[in-house]
């Protein structure tokens, strides 16, 4: 290396060791401060121009969005006009909702469709204790089809607009409520006030039917009036309201009733179907166990014809609450095209008590099953109906209201228990005679011979062996109507006595983990004791009656009341309670009778009776009837024999 390059390498490193040495020196206070005060202004320069670029990016992204979104609402403004046209704009809107509330009804109504949302009955509840919602939300479908410019248009799916409506509406007073909501046209993007189609609500104070008005205004230019007819839908998914979610002997089903006929009519029981109804309908009814839900004509012109179903659904029964099944009508209503039509109707939404329903006169109590045969539904309903209803106005605990019907109807039976007991009494009395005659005729083939002596026997003591059958044929619609009453008495419905906490169903005192074939998976404590009952009863009659001694006809009177265990297991409490009191007061009746009328009392005096008798008593036509007929019964039998 020279000379040269050193000093240079020199210098170099006495320049850069004085750089260091100056650097490093501390800053006085004023240079510090001077320092980051230049130092914040370039960080405060450096935010604020961040800050504009950010807000200017993201108002280029807003601008790009709302162009986007203008694009869409354009496109889908386009496609509702394409599709819906005059009614486009009604498809636009949120979920609006409007409660009107009455004495018995607080109903919800819905901008969407017009409809009513939801009903709540205020006076009743659930088997659990809940506020009874008769339906709610999407499981109510109801509006009109029909064609708009070769559009279908269906109303339910459109945004109504209520007319005059102030939150809350209650109704106060005899007048009732008002309500309207009204789905207006568009025409050349301007809303037609003046054209509309219109549902009219009337909700009255204190009661369950509310009328609607179906008003179509000026909307001649816009719905389709060729076909002479509009459709209108009517849809209920029903929610389970009892411990039982179908009931045997009341279920769930479709009614409905044409016009000028007096019949009720329904689809099959228990079963998924559909029936058309081609001619004019008075009203449809949904009918639950305890609760109804009705559509019904006010004119004669309303409902020209439909069709009904019923069906279960199977993916709702996993997304309705509660859901138990479908219930559907399709309806035309007449529409001629006239500026101003009004379709009127009414709708029943309450209890399927009898009394209730029967003030409309229009036969929707029919709708209760009182007994298929008429003589069944005589009984019940001009008969154990009317005392039932009368019991009621005391305020009695329900329990003591069966206690007092049971007693009533069992006097009224007392004359013919009476004479089918002192009947059976008297041929148990004659047994002596009975057996001096099976002793005297032996042979099988001298059966004619010993029919013959035993019939001339019962005829000279005075007892006609028929005579005990007409009391219990007279006894047995009776006993059916009663079978048919309990299930069906709405009034039963809740009412607690003893260990029941609601008669209109089965008492419960043990809950089992299992289901045994033809029992149940509970133990009800009334059918047990309504079962023992009856045992106990045939044991008894069986002894006091002097009944038959063939093994088969014992062994089936003994039978019968376990079947009874199984099939009355699952109905109704009151059901059984009542043939528990039955059993009890025929004892009471069988043992007074009884001391009153003994075997050696009654024997004694048929015994003087016939001694008393001097000629011969002239066969009865029934008597001689019979001997003719195992007379020709004993011929073939030899004629068969000879022949072998």
């Amino acid at each position: 290396m020279s000379k040269s390059n050193v000093i240079g390498l020199i210098v170099i490193f006495a320049l850069m060791g004085g750089y260091f040495w100056w650097t490093m020196k501390p800053m006085s206070e004023e240079q510090r401060i001077a320092a980051e005060r230049r130092a914040d202004s370039l960080v405060r320069v450096q935010m604020r121009e961040d800050s504009i670029r950010l807000t200017r990016e993201a108002m280029a992204e807003v601008e790009k969005n709302m162009t986007s979104m203008a694009e869409a609402d354009s496109v889908v403004t386009g496609q509702l006009v394409d599709q819906y046209g005059a009614f486009a704009q009604a498809r636009i809107a949120t979920d609006e909702y409007y409660t009107v509330e009455s004495e018995k009804l607080k109903i919800t109504f819905s901008n969407l469709g017009g409809k009513i949302y939801s009903v709540q009955l205020k006076e009743f509840h659930t088997y659990d204790s809940l506020p009874l919602i008769l339906f709610e939300g999407n499981t109510n479908l109801f509006g009109l089809d029909f064609f708009s410019n070769n559009r279908l248009i269906e109303t339910d799916k459109f945004y109504f607009t209520p007319v005059e409506y102030s939150e809350p509406l209650v109704v106060e007073d005899e007048n009732g409520v008002d309500f309207a909501m009204r789905l207006y046209p568009t025409v050349d993007d301007a809303v037609c006030y003046d054209k509309y189609i219109e549902y009219m609500y009337h909700v009255p104070y204190d009661d369950y039917l509310i009328d609607i008005d179906v008003n179509i205004v000026g909307m001649q230019d816009v719905i389709a009036s060729h076909h002479g007819f509009i459709e209108m839908g009517w849809s209920l998914d029903l929610r389970q309201q009892e411990k039982q979610k179908e009931n045997r002997l009341n279920g769930t089903n479709v009614f409905y009733k044409f016009y000028g006929d007096e019949d009720v009519n329904k689809l099959t029981e228990n079963k998924d179907g559909e029936k058309k109804l081609p001619v004019k309908i008075e009203w449809i009814s949904y009918k639950q166990q305890f609760f109804t839900t009705s559509l019904i004509a006010r004119d004669d012109d309303s409902f020209l014809s439909g069709n009904v179903y019923v069906y279960k659904d199977n993916e709702k029964n996993n997304t309705v609450d509660r859901y138990i099944k479908t219930m559907k009508s399709e309806l035309t209503l007449p529409y001629s095209g006239g500026d101003n039509e009004t379709f009127s109707m009414s709708m029943y939404m309450g209890p399927n008590k009898f009394k209730e329903l029967k003030k409309y006169d229009i036969g929707l109590e029919d709708q209760i099953n009182l007994g298929g045969f008429f003589l069944v539904r005589w009984i019940n309903r001009y008969g154990v109906l009317t005392v039932f209803n009368f019991l009621e106005r005391f305020n009695w605990n329900y329990g003591i209201v069966i206690l007092v019907l049971t007693v009533l109807l069992k006097l009224l039976l007392f004359p013919i228990t009476y004479k089918s007991y002192l009947n059976g009494a008297k041929m148990k009395a004659l047994k002596p005679e009975v057996d001096a005659i099976n002793a005297k005729y032996p042979s099988q083939d001298d059966a004619m011979k010993k029919q013959q002596a035993t019939m001339e026997m019962y005829k000279k003591f005075g007892v006609n062996p028929m005579s005990g059958c007409l009391p219990q044929l007279l006894q047995f619609p009776i006993l059916i109507a009663m079978f048919r009453f309990f299930p069906v008495s709405f009034e039963l419905r809740q009412q607690s006595f003893l260990w029941a906490t609601d008669l209109s169903t089965y008492d419960s005192i043990l809950d089992l983990s299992f289901n045994i074939p033809f029992y149940g998976d509970h133990v009800s404590l009334f059918t047990l004791l309504m079962t023992a009952s009856t045992v106990v009863y045939t044991l008894l009659n069986n002894k006091t009656m002097g009944q038959t001694n063939q093994p088969g006809m014992k062994f089936m009177t003994y039978v019968m009341p376990i079947m009874f265990l199984g099939l009355f297991n699952s109905y109704s409490a009151g059901l059984s309670y009542y043939y528990l009191l039955a059993n009890i007061i025929t004892f009471l009746q069988m043992f007074i009778i009884g001391k009153i009328e003994t075997p050696e009392k009654l024997r004694a005096a048929m015994l003087v009776k016939a001694s008393q008798k001097k000629t011969k008593s002239k066969k009865s036509k029934w008597q001689q009837r019979l001997e003719d007929m195992q007379r020709i019964q004993q011929q073939q039998a030899r004629e068969n024999a000879k022949r072998k």
